[in-house]
Order: C-alpha cells, then sequence, then structure tokens
C-alpha cells in the first residue's frame, strides 16, 4: 500500500503508521511512504491516518528506462486489471510524482499521454471516459492512480481511499491564506454552514475563516481582540466581538451550529479549555478546530486525541488531518453527538 502526503512529512506517516497502527514499512520519499500490507481490507484499515492524503491499495511496481517502455507496462497493468470489468461512467486518471524533482513532471505528462494512446487503440471508449482530476471528498475511487518515485520507476493501483485532503482555490476577498484551510476541512468534513447557520469563530482575526461562513450565507460571531480585515472587515453577516477567546461563552447556553478555532496556541490548552468544554456542554453541533504541533511531538498528540475520552464520548464522526493547506497543525473535524 502506498501512502502519499505534504513532502516532509514522510517521516511523521511512517512514525504513524508504525507507532499507532503496528504496520511496517518498506520505504519512503519525499512525500510517499510505501506500506508491507498483506491484508485483503487495508484500505478500510488506513481511513483514520492523519497525515495521508491518499492511500493506493494493491499497488504494483513498474519500471521502464524510456517514456514507451513505462506506459506500456502500465497499460499491461491497467488492462490486466480490467478483465471482467466494464466501465461505463468517467473514472480517475490519476498521475503524479513527487513536485520537489525537477523535470519529472513532464516525464510522468509524457508517460501519461503515451498510455492514454496506448489505450485508445485497445479500448476507445474507455479511453474517452478517463478524468484527469482526482476526485473530491472522502472515500474508494476506483480508476488508475500513477505515482512516480523517480524518471524510471513508478507504482500503480486501481483503487485509493482519498482522506480528503486537496489544493483549494483562493478567494482575493479573503483576508488571510488560513481562509484556504477552512475550505479545505469542509471536504474532510462532508458538509459545510448553510445559509442561516449559526457559527462561532474563537481566535477569528483577522478573519479567513468568518469570511469563508458568510460568504456562505452563515451568521458569524467572530470573537477576537484583534482586527478583521478584507473580506470579513464589515461584512454583514459577521458581528466581530472583542473578547477573550478563552473566556467566551454562548449566551443562555445557546448552540452554535459550528465552531470554528484557529489560534497559535498550545494544543493541549486549547483541546482542554475550548475544545472539550465546548463539546461537553454542548455549545455547538460541529466543529472545525486547529491543533498547532510545532512545539510538541505530534504523533504523541495524536495518540493523547484517540484516548480523549471527552471527544469519545461526545463526538462523532471526528477526523484528525493534517491538510494540505496546512503547515505544523492538524485540523479536527466532526458532530458532536446528541
Amino acid at each position: 500500500m502506498l501512502h502519499l502526503c505534504q513532502a516532509g512529512y514522510e517521516g511523521l506517516l511512517e512514525r504513524e503508521l508504525v507507532e499507532l497502527r503496528g504496520a511496517k514499512v518498506a520505504e519512503k520519499g519525499a512525500g510517499w511512504v510505501l506500506e508491507k500490507s498483506a491484508a485483503e481490507d487495508g484500505l478500510k484499515q488506513r481511513t483514520t491516518l492523519a497525515f495521508a492524503h491518499v492511500s493506493m491499495g494493491g499497488v504494483v511496481e513498474v519500471r521502464g528506462e524510456t517514456v514507451n517502455a513505462l506506459a506500456q507496462k502500465v497499460a499491461e497493468f491497467f488492462l490486466g486489471s480490467l478483465r471482467g470489468e466494464r466501465i461505463e461512467a468517467a473514472w480517475p486518471n490519476v498521475w503524479d510524482g513527487p513536485g520537489e524533482m525537477v523535470g519529472l513532471g513532464r516525464r510522468v505528462a509524457s508517460v501519461e499521454t503515451a498510455f492514454l494512446e496506448l489505450l485508445k487503440r485497445k479500448l476507445s471508449r474507455v479511453a474517452k471516459l478517463a478524468a484527469a482530476e482526482r476526485p473530491r471528498g472522502v472515500g474508494v475511487a476506483r480508476g488508475l492512480w500513477v505515482w512516480f518515485v523517480d524518471f524510471g520507476r513508478a507504482f500503480v493501483a486501481r483503487e485509493a481511499w482519498q482522506h480528503g485532503p486537496r489544493r483549494m482555490a483562493d478567494d482575493p476577498l479573503a483576508p488571510s491564506r488560513s481562509f484556504l484551510k477552512v475550505e479545505e476541512a469542509y471536504l474532510v468534513s462532508g458538509c459545510e454552514p448553510a445559509a442561516g447557520e449559526t457559527v462561532c469563530d474563537l481566535g477569528a482575526a483577522p478573519g479567513g475563516w468568518s469570511y469563508s461562513a458568510a460568504k456562505r450565507g452563515a451568521r458569524v460571531v467572530a470573537v477576537d481582540n484583534g482586527p478583521l480585515k478584507g473580506g470579513a472587515k464589515d461584512h454583514a453577516s459577521i458581528e466581530h466581538r472583542r473578547e477573550d477567546a478563552f473566556k467566551f461563552s454562548p449566551e443562555d447556553d445557546a448552540a452554535f451550529d459550528w465552531l470554528f478555532c484557529d489560534m497559535v496556541e498550545d494544543p493541549r490548552h486549547v483541546l482542554h479549555h475550548i475544545v472539550e468544554p465546548w463539546l461537553d456542554r454542548g455549545w455547538c453541533r460541529r466543529l472545525v478546530v486547529n491543533l498547532k504541533f510545532g512545539r510538541v511531538d505530534p504523533v504523541a498528540l495524536l495518540k493523547e486525541l484517540e484516548a480523549n475520552a471527552i471527544l469519545k464520548e461526545r463526538a462523532e464522526g471526528l477526523a484528525v488531518r493534517h491538510l494540505y493547506h496546512d503547515r505544523e497543525e492538524f485540523t479536527i473535524v466532526g458532530a458532536v453527538r446528541r
């Protein structure tokens, strides 16, 4: 099984696999970790990984010295795997590799083009249904997944589990890049704030998350002593309260539909003084919270989150992810158990 992550975080992904999941790692490189796995339901066993963006199941290694040789190997794998299978709809045809390897992108594109030419000769109708875009959201996607680790070597698979992270489009009115993180978090969560819903954004300034919710028609209470900027400043749907986020509580204990929190604070302090009381007291129905792990052991923090009694008791559908737009932080999404 091949797990893909942000380049530079493969060491932490390896630790997560080994220390928390009891896996054995065969090899790793920039943005990828190859796990030894014989389990038939291996993809299902890895759906809770925080650092993985995509997990390719049943991978096969292909090698070739030339573009045509590699394309032929991939075509042989793909055509062989189609026996007894009918493809009637668009299928993901995803090719990639470490962006840090200069020139590899051109190599990948050339092999993909050669592969599609071969496929057109054999199965023209199937080739026309190939979709280069990776599907959005979380879950298993069946198609063709190709990940190059260098110019003459790649791993291929028919199925992959998408953990949710992906690059998001920016908005010129967004006051900060943190806007991209909450937009990405909606994909992991499977839902987003809707018109008429209420959002409490703790530590809101400069307002990227508040703006994201307000542009969808939600009513936002943005709590921060700092100023709001960009599209969040003076927005009709955003009420800015200059208060300490750690001391804020809903009026009359009325629940918000969403709790947002993205603060540069110790992650355990945020967990124990914001996340736990808000869940325990039922002050929100859904949450998107970032925990910064720059000064703590992130794998130890993951272990603590998995063992946290209040999270286990009060939250459902909880997911902890290191998003594409995250740096040294985890994003937590979930709902409050009724």
